[in-house]
C-alpha cells in the first residue's frame, strides 16, 4: 500500500518529481495507477482511475523518479519551427518563409504570415496535408481490400499512429491518424494506412491481420522499426 498524502490533488495538476514535470491525469478506464511518457509536452503522465487514487499517482511518480529521469533525458530536444527551417512533409523537404496571406504550400517552401501564430499556422498546413495524403492512400487501400470508404480525421494522440473503428450496422467504419505521419516518409505513412485499412476486416493482430498488412505495403517489420525509432523526434516538433 502507498501512504497517503494528506495534500489533495486534481485531475490536471502539474507537479514536480526530481526536477522532472508529471501531470496527473483520471482516466476511468485505467484499471491501476501508472506512468507513461507524453513525448509531444516532454512531461511524464501519471494516471489514476479515479480522483481518489490521485495520492496513489503521485506516490507512484515519486517510487518511480529514477526511471522518470531516464525516459525524459532521453527526449530530443523539442524543436519549434521558425522562419528559415525546413520541414519535411511526405519526403519533400519545405523551407518555412513569412509571406503575405494565408500559409500555403509552395514549389519547395512553406510561407505564412508574419504574426504571433506563424508557427500554429504552419502545423495546421501540415495537418491540411496529412488529411489529404492519408485519406487518398486510404481510399486505395480500402478499394484493394474490397470495402467501402471510410471516414477519415487526423488528430495528434500520444501514444498511437492510427486507430480503425470497423462498421457496424448503427455507423460507418472510421479511421483516425496522427497528422504527423506526414513528417515520416512516406512509405511509412502508407504502412500505417494499410495497417489501419487491414483491421476494417480483420479487428485484431492476429495472422490474418498481418497478412492483410503485407499484401498491402509490403514487409511491415522496417516500417514499424522506423516509427519506434523516430517516434520521439516527430512528437518533439511543434509550434
Amino acid at each position: 500500500m502507498f501512504a497517503r498524502s494528506a495534500q489533495r490533488f486534481s485531475d490536471g495538476d502539474r507537479l514536480e518529481i526530481g526536477g522532472w514535470p508529471v501531470r496527473l491525469r483520471v482516466d476511468g478506464r485505467a484499471r491501476r495507477v501508472s506512468l507513461r511518457v507524453d513525448r509531444a509536452k516532454s512531461e511524464i503522465v501519471a494516471l489514476a482511475p479515479s480522483p481518489r487514487r490521485l495520492n496513489e499517482a503521485v506516490a507512484f511518480a515519486q517510487e518511480k523518479s529514477g526511471w522518470i529521469a531516464k525516459q525524459l533525458a532521453a527526449l530530443p530536444e523539442r524543436m519549434s519551427l521558425a522562419p528559415g527551417g525546413i520541414l519535411r512533409l511526405n519526403d519533400r523537404p519545405y523551407r518555412l518563409e513569412v509571406g503575405p496571406g494565408r500559409a500555403r504550400l509552395e514549389e519547395g517552401r512553406i510561407v505564412a504570415p508574419d504574426d504571433a501564430n506563424w508557427g500554429m499556422k504552419v502545423i495546421r498546413l501540415a495537418k491540411r496535408e496529412a488529411l489529404a495524403v492519408l485519406t487518398e492512400r486510404t481510399a486505395v487501400h480500402a478499394s484493394a481490400l474490397g470495402r467501402p470508404m471510410p471516414s477519415v480525421a487526423v488528430a495528434d494522440p500520444k501514444a498511437r499512429w492510427g486507430s480503425c473503428r470497423p462498421a457496424t450496422p448503427r455507423a460507418p467504419a472510421a479511421i483516425r491518424y496522427s497528422w504527423r505521419l506526414i513528417l515520416a516518409p512516406a512509405a511509412v505513412a502508407d504502412y500505417v494506412a494499410a495497417h489501419e485499412c487491414a483491421h476494417l476486416i480483420e479487428a485484431n493482430h492476429g495472422p490474418r491481420f498481418w497478412a492483410l498488412c503485407e499484401q498491402l505495403a509490403g514487409n511491415p517489420a522496417p516500417h514499424r522499426a522506423w516509427l519506434r525509432a523516430h517516434a520521439a523526434e516527430l512528437h518533439a516538433i511543434g509550434a
